[in-house]
């Protein structure tokens, strides 16, 4: 398709409540938006980054900057998606700028040929089973009652953040509260070290579905040691790139399962590598989730359609973070989420919300 121009938006979208994480606590999203605009149609993708680089080195202001000044204009007029990856290589690092970039352009291209990202990914399923993540909350009876709240919604599977101090007896709570049947998970977003093996092998006994990014995302081998001490299975997020470091953390036995967020490797198309590299490998994935509108999760829930997405990932129904989304909301029924259908991504930005939401746009011209 020839490009002709791609516009950045900037958006604000409160939360329904405060998430709080290791690395801070979130009460609004600062959004960028990109639209890519062809000669044939237009296309949407959505940055993940976070307005502070706390999750990654990657921030929203940064991501606007190296688009405007780098990425839009390195790429060729006349292009397909497959060719955004190799025409940004030379640029190092900024993986959620390259995925959005490359998002919009993809979802403009399908919508021009008629043909859903889901089918464009290789989606084997038509509706997806949806986890949630439970931020870390003021108490334990507190988390008790949110915990109670999301399972009466019909979530099949709750993930709980962790960081030291609260740990083992959220989830022994939990566990107490609402039984062994319940598929239950943690995430550390890297807030341990080794040292700390002994201590994280007292959630062995809860039968947890894998502990995620206990440690640092460049410590590899300091997870393959701690797989050595923990029954509890490690699951890589922050650590996992691309592909090629997915191959290696599985071949040094620093995780047996991989949480794929497509913003952070680069876009859906390297995440769609690495499900086929863990596939290949019989290491499980699941679809890791960043707080994203309507527009980030059609594309997200389309990707955990792959065969090889078995375990619930964090594709929560819209109302989860967002009372009006900038989209028709995604909607839960029976603990999944529909995978759309029609072109492109599927689902489209609601004019009137989006014109209410919007901070600021910018026109790049190609």
């Amino acid at each position: 398709m020839k490009l002709i121009g791609v516009e950045l938006r900037r958006i604000a979208l409160p939360l329904v409540a405060p998430f709080r994480t290791s690395f801070g606590t979130q009460t609004e999203r600062d959004i960028l938006l990109l639209r890519a605009v062809s000669e044939d149609s237009e296309g949407w993708g959505e940055c993940v980054a976070m307005s502070d680089p706390l999750y990654s080195s990657e921030y929203v202001d940064a991501a606007a900057d190296v688009l405007r000044r780098f990425l839009v204009p390195a790429l060729p007029a006349d292009l397909s998606a497959v060719d955004v990856a190799p025409a940004l290589a030379r640029f190092k690092g900024h993986r959620m700028a390259k995925a959005a970039l490359e998002t919009a352009v993809l979802d403009a291209e399908l919508r021009a040929a008629g043909r859903s990202f889901a089918r464009e990914l290789g989606a084997v399923h038509d509706r997806v089973p949806c986890g949630v993540s439970v931020g870390i909350a003021a108490s334990v009876p507190a988390l008790l009652d949110e915990v109670a709240g999301y399972l009466d919604e019909g979530y099949l599977r709750i993930k709980l953040k962790i960081e030291p101090g609260w740990d083992v007896e959220p989830v022994r709570a939990v566990r107490e509260r609402f039984g062994d049947d319940v598929l239950l998970q943690v995430d550390a977003n890297t807030a341990y070290t080794v040292a700390d093996a002994r201590h994280l092998a007292r959630l062995d006994p809860f039968d947890l579905l894998l502990i995620e990014q206990p440690l640092d995302e460049e410590d590899v081998l300091g997870h393959a040691e701690l797989a050595r001490h923990l029954r509890t299975p490690i699951c890589l997020d922050e650590s996992i790139v691309s592909a090629q470091s997915a191959a290696a953390a599985i071949s040094l036995g620093a995780c047996s399962i991989v949480n794929v967020k497509p913003g952070r490797v680069g876009g859906y198309l390297e995440a769609r590598r690495i499900h086929d590299t863990c596939r290949a490998h019989g290491v499980p994935v699941w679809c890791g989730g960043m707080l994203e509108t309507g527009l980030g999760r059609a594309a997200n829930v389309a990707l955990a359609a792959l065969p090889g997405f078995t375990l619930p990932g964090d594709t929560s129904a819209s109302k989860r973070y967002y009372r009006e989304d900038v989209t028709e909301p995604f909607v839960l029924a029976d603990g999944h989420l529909a995978v759309p259908t029609g072109p492109g991504l599927g689902v489209e930005p609601r004019a009137e919300r989006l014109a209410e939401v919007t901070t600021a746009t910018e026109w790049l011209v190609r």
